[in-house]
């Protein structure tokens, strides 16, 4: 066009911009910036709020701002696009503020405004934030309006608000997939009301709106945290009918389900039968073995991994010390963190020395779990000592029990299991003044050991699913 020498206009300009914006393309971007700039279109509200947009989502937030500050004219849009520009790119407290702003300059929020900064919400959680705006969406007339509503529960559930998010679910005229979904992903999420989740999952079957991925997900994830076996097995028959070749998402899901309620078989069948896997499927398999005893199992399938060429990552290797951890296996332990560290390169986190030195601790090995925690690179944390500690009083070693519990009594003062286990190293090793001493150390503290207790489900109720 510019070499046939037609000259471009406003719409040639937005309708290049929008294109740069959907590609993130923002060399291409920033050359129709100057060629707006330098002609006779500078000052034209469409264009500068299409500029806005552009920078805002192609995550240069400080010229979206440049752009915006110099407008002598804004409208709704521009402010659309700066607050969802925020919201995006993570800056929730600058999302408020722009939100903030754009009341007091008399400018009515729209739906997408309103849901811009429901985005923004979310990544702080602030729940009195959500609730300003829910009373916006209602006053301004927008109760009604499906997408806000869902982003609303979905919000609510994200900040802690279950009860906030059902009553949204309850008080809509019209309940839709949308809501239903964020509503059982919420409850997911939150892993304890698994009959509420199954109410919603038969009101939805009965309003014959189909069942996705999400859904089906989001009930076998919180069956896998609730030990629910029988209700995730009926939601496995569900999945089967709806989409016989479930997709990799779901094996997965099936995989924790079964792995955490006990059924290792099942999880392995459902391995083998997936068609497409991902590094996902085989860290929650290993997971699965590790929790069950199998360590020369687990070890076994992250050999295997290796073979077909899945690159393991840090959550896999978390597995695998676990797994070796949990089964003795001090020596095939230690050969998969130094793979982790000089083969794939991934920085330990402390949850990694933390199954490393309960990997050295439980094998008898103290002295090389409190050198491990010593080189490491990172400060020790409570679950660290606390191995040490726990260690030492299997294996009856004063001296680090000793370390161990001082470091602890620094971190956790409150804390009378630490008082506890000392006291019972002490006494074991005879030293029944030292003992003493600990003992009478928690009375002047007036600490008190918590008493021991279990939970079981009850085996005599099955929920019933139909399709």
């Amino acid at each position: 066009m510019q070499r046939a020498g037609v000259k471009a206009n406003q719409f040639t300009y937005g309708s290049v911009l929008r294109a740069c914006t959907s590609l993130l393309c923002l060399v291409s971007g920033k050359q129709i910036h100057g060629c707006i700039q330098k002609g006779r279109f500078c000052e034209n509200l469409f264009l500068q709020s299409a500029l806005v947009d552009f920078h805002s989502k192609c995550g240069r937030m400080e010229d979206a701002c440049y752009v915006f500050e110099v407008m002598s004219e804004r409208d709704l849009v521009s402010w659309n696009a700066m607050i969802g520009g925020y919201a995006v790119q993570g800056f929730a407290k600058d999302a408020f503020l722009m939100f903030r702003s754009m009341l007091r300059e008399g400018v009515v929020p729209d739906s997408f405004t309103l849901g811009g900064v429901l985005k923004s919400s979310i990544i702080d959680s602030i729940l009195i934030k959500v609730r300003l705006i829910h009373k916006f969406i209602i006053q301004l007339g927008f109760g009604s309006y499906s997408v806000l509503t869902g982003s609303l529960i979905d919000t609510y559930s994200k900040c802690g608000s279950l009860r906030s998010a059902n009553h949204v679910y309850n008080t809509m005229q019209k309940k839709d997939i949308i809501s239903c979904t964020a509503l059982i992903t919420g409850y997911a999420r939150e892993g304890k009301n698994i009959n509420n989740a199954i109410n919603l999952f038969r009101e939805l079957h009965k309003m014959h709106l189909g069942l996705d991925d999400v859904i089906l997900c989001s009930i076998l994830n919180l069956c896998a945290n609730t030990a629910s076996l029988e209700v995730g097995k009926q939601i496995h028959g569900i999945a089967l009918k709806c989409q016989p070749n479930y997709g990799t998402a779901m094996g997965n899901a099936l995989i924790d389900m079964y792995s955490k309620s006990g059924e290792i078989e099942s999880a392995n069948h459902v391995f083998d039968e997936m068609e497409n896997k991902n590094v996902i499927s085989w860290t929650s398999l290993i997971a699965g073995y590790g929790k069950h005893g199998y360590g020369y199992k687990a070890i076994a399938l992250y050999k295997k991994m290796e073979f077909e060429e899945y690159k393991p990552n840090d959550i896999t290797f978390l597995s695998i010390f676990f797994a070796c951890s949990h089964n003795g296996l001090t020596v095939e332990g230690w050969e998969c963190f130094n793979n982790m560290v000089n083969k794939y390169k991934i920085l330990p986190r402390a949850e990694h020395y933390s199954c490393m030195v309960d990997l050295f601790a439980r094998g008898g090995q103290i002295e090389e779990a409190y050198n491990l925690i010593c080189k490491m690179n990172i400060k020790p944390n409570v679950s660290l000592w606390g191995a040490i500690l726990g260690a030492s009083s299997v294996h009856g070693n004063t001296s680090l029990g000793e370390v161990a519990a001082r470091e602890l009594f620094v971190m956790e003062p409150e804390n009378s299991v630490n008082f506890v286990i000392l006291s019972s190293i002490y006494a074991a090793a005879g030293l029944w003044d030292s003992a003493w001493k600990m003992r009478k150390s928690m009375e002047d503290k007036n600490l008190m050991k918590n008493p021991g207790c279990s939970f079981y489900l009850p085996t005599n109720k099955t929920a019933a699913l139909g399709v």
